[in-house]
């Protein structure tokens, strides 16, 4: 059990981080991360513990700025000496760089915080034997509801909590804290030779109220609902995806939107502000400030505000997200789009994509469906889509979906088209909207008329 006063952690983060920026020199431009924080991993296989750690951890990012040339060292520790080499070595960084014109700090914009509560007591009073038996009462209860689920390859149990001070020669100062938990495991399924594999996941910010029931109802669904699986005939069809899936996909179309991306000419949407660029039934928003998700955020990486970004509204292509390197480089402003951590500069990324839900329950999209797929997994998203192009060819498993009823397991599909094409032949967003684990909100996606290629 792990006792913590957040509140003077983050003060004395805070006083840390403003003593080590005041120390920037006349011409200098100086930015400040610490955090500190520790987390637990619980591992069990077999009715065991396979592994358990137990680990805490600090560090520090640092950026020198001068005369356009910019410096960054990091550490992992928050000792005075530490601090003063990383500081050092910043500088003789931006001594050595080359100068870009567009380097700089980010400053306040005047864009009121949203407050967010990511702070879990309970995490940090839950007991290591309390986490343990939370990962093996998932791995009983998952290899004992169905007797073609015999084994389950990793089920695990983990935490965090961290605390974090931000401050800059520009004025920005900021502190957070949070802490969440979760849970996952990965059934094995068999049925003669045929091994399946399943997955099921929950996360949240209180050890018990981590829904057991419904990960392993999900897992060994997802482990034994493709036995059987065979290589389905090539064919043009409707495309049913889950939420989690349309939230992977709607992720990658969010890389492409990032300004980072777009002002190196390395997006297919670069130029096209205000085009319809999908369905009139796609609104597509970044939100960190949606407070009922575990992603939220008050501030991005550089300690502006978070604010709601809409990247698509009714198909039409809003805006790009941008740090305030690429709001500068653009010649807009930043979006509070900054993500890193202490060992990385600033980069541009979604921190919590949000789809506008739809109207019709799952159950009512397959029932729209003559002749489609509804797709359980992806596979080869990281070598099957060119992000400059918009290609997109990617291996899938699910179930074919016949006069509106899902029916047989296929395997070894190839699902082929483009981005661009994907977006604008989407036939309906579903109304069966749900927060993921990984933060986002998304809903099933129905695409028209794609490429699914088998024997």
């Amino acid at each position: 059990m792990t006792q913590v006063d957040a509140g003077a952690a983050e003060r004395e983060l805070l006083d840390l981080a403003r003593s080590l920026r005041d120390r920037a020199r006349p011409g200098e431009s100086v930015e400040v991360v610490l955090a500190q924080g520790r987390s637990t991993s619980v591992k069990v296989f077999g009715a065991s513990v396979e592994s358990l750690t137990v680990a805490g951890g600090a560090g520090a990012g640092i950026r020198v700025l001068v005369g356009g040339r910019q410096g960054f060292a990091h550490c992992g520790s928050l000792e005075p000496d530490v601090l003063d080499r990383t500081l050092t070595d910043a500088r003789d960084n931006a001594e050595f760089a080359e100068p870009d014109e567009w380097n700089g700090l980010a400053r306040p914009d005047g864009v009121e915080p949203v407050e967010v509560d990511s702070w879990s007591e309970q995490v940090l009073a839950t007991s290591t034997d309390r986490k343990v038996e939370l990962a093996l009462d998932l791995e009983h209860r998952v290899t004992s509801v169905d007797e073609r689920v015999t084994s389950a390859r990793v089920t695990s149990y983990s935490d965090g909590w961290s605390v974090q001070a931000l401050a800059s020669t520009e004025g920005v100062e900021v502190v957070a804290r949070g802490a969440s938990c979760g849970i996952s495991t990965q059934p094995l399924a068999r049925a003669g030779d045929e091994t399946q594999i399943g997955w099921g996941s929950d996360a949240g910010r209180d050890p018990d109220s981590l829904d057991l029931d419904r990960v392993v109802s999900e897992a060994v669904e997802r482990a034994t609902r493709l036995l059987g699986a065979t290589k389905p005939a090539s064919s043009r069809r409707t495309i049913l995806l889950e939420p989690r899936l349309a939230a992977t996909l709607l992720g990658v179309v969010s890389g492409m939107l990032c300004g980072d991306r777009v002002v190196k000419g390395r997006s297919p949407f670069a130029d096209r502000v205000g085009e319809q660029v999908a369905a009139p039934v796609l609104t597509l928003t970044d939100d960190p400030t949606r407070t009922e998700s575990l992603a939220a955020d008050s501030h991005d990486g550089e300690g502006l505000a978070c604010r709601p970004n809409p990247l698509v509204v009714d198909g039409v292509l809003d805006r790009f997200l941008h740090d305030s390197y690429s709001g500068r480089r653009s010649g807009s402003a930043s979006t509070a789009s900054a993500i890193r951590g202490t060992r990385s500069l600033p980069g541009v990324g979604a921190q919590l994509l949000v789809v506008e839900p739809g109207e019709r329950s799952f159950e009512e999209l397959v029932t729209s469906i003559d002749h489609g797929l509804y797709v359980t997994s992806f596979s080869g998203l990281h070598s099957g889509i060119n992000a400059t192009s918009g290609d997109f060819s990617v291996g899938a498993e699910g179930l074919l979906i016949e006069h509106g009823a899902l029916s047989a397991p296929v395997r070894e599909v190839t699902v082929a088209s483009t981005i661009q094409r994907l977006l604008l032949d989407i036939v309906e967003v579903g109304g069966d909207f749900e927060w993921l684990t990984s933060g986002d909100g998304s809903c099933s996606l129905v695409i028209g008329d794609v490429s699914v290629s088998g024997t």
